[in-house]
C-alpha cells in the first residue's frame, strides 16, 4: 500500500502557488504554462486557499466576470482539505471522492510540502494493482 510520501518522492518537489492579489488571468496563464489544474494561494508561508480550473469555470465564466482584473482571492476555495505525507493513497482517494475535490495539499510540520491530484492517486493505485496482477500470474504459472 502506497502513501502520499511515496507519490511525492516521484514527483517534482516544486509547489506552484500565487498570492491572493494575483489576477485570475495571470493564475490561469501560470496553470497553462505549467500544465497543472490548480495553484495554491499563499500569503508568505501560509496556505490561505486553492485556485482551480473549476473555480474559474463556476465563479467567473458562468457569472460573466472579467478574469483580467479580478484577484484570485475573490473566487479561490477557502476551505481546503489537506493531508499528511503518511496518509495512504486509498484514504486520500476516499476523501477526494467523498468531498468531490481533485487536489490535496500535503502538509508536514505546518509547511506545504507538495500537492497530490486525483490523477496521481489513480496512477499509484494502477501501479499497485499491476504489481498484484504480476505476482498472481507468477504464482499461478509457478
Amino acid at each position: 500500500m502506497q502513501h502520499v510520501k511515496d507519490i511525492l518522492a516521484h514527483k517534482s518537489n516544486q509547489v506552484w502557488s500565487v498570492t491572493p492579489d494575483t489576477t485570475v488571468f495571470d493564475a490561469l496563464k501560470k496553470m497553462s504554462d505549467k500544465s497543472i489544474g490548480s495553484l495554491l494561494v499563499m500569503e508568505g508561508e501560509k496556505l490561505v486557499g486553492l485556485f482551480s480550473e473549476r473555480d474559474y469555470a463556476r465563479k467567473v465564466v458562468l457569472h460573466d466576470k472579467s478574469s483580467r482584473t479580478m484577484p484570485v482571492t475573490e473566487i479561490m476555495t477557502r476551505r481546503i482539505l489537506c493531508v499528511s505525507p503518511e496518509r495512504s493513497v486509498e484514504e486520500c482517494m476516499a476523501l477526494m471522492t467523498d468531498q468531490r475535490v481533485r487536489h490535496l495539499p500535503v502538509i508536514e510540520n505546518k509547511q506545504v510540502v507538495g500537492v497530490v491530484s486525483i490523477g496521481d492517486l489513480v496512477k499509484a493505485i494502477m501501479h499497485d494493482q499491476q504489481i498484484l496482477i504480476d505476482q498472481l500470474q507468477q504464482y499461478i504459472t509457478g
